[in-house]
């Protein structure tokens, strides 16, 4: 199999452009164990990224498979690199560095390759995940996500961590960290697939030196909150028809698609076949025409919406 490509990212040795993605709706669509397994199924099969995050806890099982696969002598630490997440409700900057030890000291590899900010707006500051009024909204905190930066800037200084970025964060949000980092981001992680484009927020990192990451990058047909009127990426036409004829998997020719507009994929899966699936897509090109048909299937359809945080003032999906 050909060496996953990789996109230089300052301080590390590359950031792999597929990855494995972990998210697993809080067990609801793999357990913990399966992750353990997954991981570890991922690294035999040529994985070097590892995408996780403290919120879907699971960091001690992506941890634990890390661990045993270095022990096995199938890599080194140096060989990895490891993606997590700062949550919303660890946004104070006072309190930043205790909080990303507490994905530090689940995953216990030493150091984070990538540390992203989830979401551009905080919860109430605390240790419950999704704080929650007796009004039934969420809780929320009003620190500025600038201040959250500079929290960040500081975990590299001291080399717990190699390189920082952004998750879900909007062109403005993006351009106004830009505009007062010292440390500019190495990559934003969005939203994207065949139903989402997302190519103005993608041209403007790309000419901005960002790199950027597709989460469900095949729509997670899988979520448990899917509506009966979701399209569906493997229900569609025109995959079918370039997936039969470049004899490949309808993920295989989405996962190709955004390679080729030259975004990270980390798409998740715990099935084996499916993890091996995933990271072949590197023996075919799509045509100009086929990357084409692609592009028509987009609609702005966002299925990760995160309502709960709507009435944030950083709520970046208003834009």
């Amino acid at each position: 199999m050909a060496s996953v490509p990789v996109i230089p990212i300052p301080g590390t040795g590359g950031y792999p452009m597929i990855g494995l993605g972990t998210f697993t709706i809080f067990e609801k669509t793999g357990s913990n164990d399966e992750v353990k397994e997954a991981v570890r199924c991922a690294i035999d099969s040529g994985y070097r990224s590892i995408d996780c995050a403290l919120v879907y806890q699971n960091e001690d099982s992506v941890g634990q498979a890390i661990a045993e696969k270095i022990s096995e002598g199938v890599v080194k630490r140096e060989d990895l690199f490891v993606t997590t997440k700062l949550w919303d409700t660890h946004h104070n900057p006072a309190n930043i560095r205790e909080n990303f030890f507490k994905s530090l000291n689940k995953l216990k590899c030493g150091h984070v390759d990538l540390y992203l900010i989830h979401w551009p707006f905080g919860f109430e500051d605390g240790d419950e995940w999704f704080p929650m009024g007796k009004d039934g909204k969420a809780r929320f905190s009003d620190h500025d996500y600038l201040d959250v930066w500079k929290g960040m800037e500081k975990l590299v200084d001291e080399g717990l961590v190699k390189a920082i970025g952004l998750s879900n964060f909007n062109i403005g949000q993006t351009e106004r960290v830009l505009q007062n980092c010292r440390i500019k981001p190495s990559n934003l992680q969005i939203e994207v697939h065949p139903y989402l484009s997302n190519k103005k927020l993608v041209d403007f990192c790309q000419a901005n030196g960002i790199s950027v990451t597709a989460y469900a990058p095949l729509g997670n047909p899988n979520r448990t909150w899917a509506g009966k009127d979701d399209p569906i990426v493997f229900e569609e036409p025109i995959l079918k028809e370039i997936a039969e004829r470049k004899n490949k998997s309808i993920a295989q020719v989405c996962l190709r698609f955004l390679l080729q507009r030259n975004i990270v994929v980390i798409p998740k899966s715990v099935t084996p076949k499916r993890i091996k699936e995933n990271i072949d897509i590197l023996d075919f090109e799509l045509t100009e025409e086929e990357m084409k048909a692609i592009w028509s299937l987009d609609r702005g359809k966002r299925f990760y919406l995160e309502s709960i945080a709507k009435g944030h003032k950083y709520y970046p999906f208003d834009e």
